[in-house]
């Protein structure tokens, strides 16, 4: 439902890479062996799903995780944007991008032709496109990489489910950008921690406090609805709003740590202070959600998008003998500790191991976690535009949703928000704004 006065895994699995298994395996009709290399057959065709400020990124990562990755189609709202990214991208990896214009998709219907021609998606779009985007690749038997958030609310999120479960049935793998799982100095730290080095965990403080997303100035002849998708991190019907954004990253961080608990209830609080105008939309400038779990341990986690403000993205793990800075490799306390060995980049990693799944025959799926971390931000997120304190159970089996549904988005429909005289929209009012939730 709409808000009334506004439109609005096993890790040890996901972990897998298996790169030294021996054999052949078969990716959409093509024969890929464990010492595949770029050339003929052990080409791995790449199709990339948003051209924003995530999905170039997301391609270069998966292009330079493997030799005989190749990316062959791109889709996004805006061929513009499509074009120039392609563009950008060939400059850098010139053998590797081979999209031709006949595989330059724009509008709605452009991931289909994506899937079509590709082995492996790669969705970094709107957030609120991903459980549709990543159904329909598994669906066509496709493997994927879907950046974070992987849905904007909890019907999304029960389709997310079905998608990855699917995909194991078909022996598909599903990797998630949310890459703390592959960094290095992170799994080290949370090892320690499961070990005993802090005590028992009694709190947690999780922060990501920063500027704004990109601000997209409204262009000539665009529709209302054009514009907010060019400047989709600013609208919550297509980002969710900025913990399910940026929080996540941090949230499944916590249910890491805690082995990956669900919590138990939620209450925060949030709005906006110091963002006013156009280009910031209808989303909060701040947050904080305050999570209890199971045995009284607490969550207490914050996120900002202000600029000239104290910024910090840590997460902090708070046990009665010590306390662990996770995002910084540290431990200190009764058993100090500092993490000293590879530095290698998360977000290589976390294609090398899907890659490496793919050519080993051996699927990754971290569908288990991805679900829950992301139930969790949209747990805090709409309890931050409530007002209310809410249970897992009754998120979980919400039918709230950000309005239109998917598959009712029109370019050139009435929008599901709109600016006032000033060239402001507004933004839900906790404890006024309606939530049927």
């Amino acid at each position: 439902m709409q808000p009334k006065s506004s439109p609005h895994c096993s890790r040890r699995e996901c972990l897998k890479t298996a790169m030294a298994t021996a054999g052949m395996v078969t990716l959409g009709g093509l024969s890929l062996s464990r010492s595949a290399h770029a050339a003929g057959s052990d080409i791995i065709r790449l199709g990339l799903i948003g051209c924003g400020g995530r999905g170039p990124g997301a391609a270069r990562d998966a292009l330079n995780a493997d030799p005989g990755t190749r990316l062959v189609a791109m889709t996004d709202i805006f061929l513009d944007r499509v074009h120039s990214r392609r563009e950008m991208l060939k400059k850098q990896l010139p053998d590797k991008v081979l999209v031709d214009d006949e595989h330059c998709f724009s509008g709605l219907e452009g991931y289909r032709h994506v899937i079509e021609s590709c082995d492996v998606v790669l969705i970094a779009c709107s957030a609120k496109y991903h459980p549709v985007y990543l159904q329909a690749a598994i669906e066509a038997g496709k493997h994927v990489f879907v950046e974070k958030p992987h849905a904007i609310d909890p019907p999304g999120c029960r389709q997310v489910a079905a998608a990855c479960e699917s995909a194991k049935q078909k022996g598909l793998s599903v990797v998630s950008g949310l890459h703390s799982r592959f960094h290095p100095a992170y799994k080290a730290a949370i090892e320690r921690v499961w070990e005993g080095a802090i005590g028992e965990i009694v709190a947690i403080e999780e922060n990501f406090l920063r500027g704004p997303y990109g601000l997209y100035h409204r262009q000539p002849n665009q529709t209302e609805v054009e514009y907010q998708f060019s400047n989709q991190y600013h609208f919550a019907w297509l980002s969710g709003d900025d913990v399910p954004q940026s929080l996540i990253h941090n949230i499944d961080r916590a249910r890491w740590a805690l082995h990956e608990q669900a919590p138990a209830t939620a209450h925060g609080l949030g709005g906006r202070s110091a963002s006013f105008g156009e280009v910031y939309g209808n989303v909060f400038d701040h947050h904080a959600v305050v999570y209890e779990f199971a045995g009284g341990v607490k969550l207490y986690a914050f996120c900002r998008t202000q600029n000239g403000c104290y910024g910090n993205a840590d997460s902090i793990l708070l046990g009665n003998k010590g306390r662990c800075i996770v995002t910084r490799g540290i431990i200190e306390g009764e058993n100090p500790w500092k993490y000293s060995g590879p530095q290698e980049s998360p977000y290589d990693l976390e294609h090398r191991a899907l890659f490496g799944a793919i050519r080993s025959g051996t699927p990754i799926n971290c569908g288990d976690y991805m679900v829950r971390s992301t139930l969790t931000t949209v747990m805090g997120q709409l309890a931050c535009y409530s007002g209310k304190q809410l249970t897992w159970e009754q998120v979980a089996r919400s039918n709230f949703c950000f309005l239109p549904k998917p598959e009712d988005v029109r370019l050139d429909m009435e929008p599901p928000v709109k600016p006032d005289a000033n060239g402001w929209y507004p933004v839900p009012m906790p404890g006024l704004t309606e939530f049927d939730i």
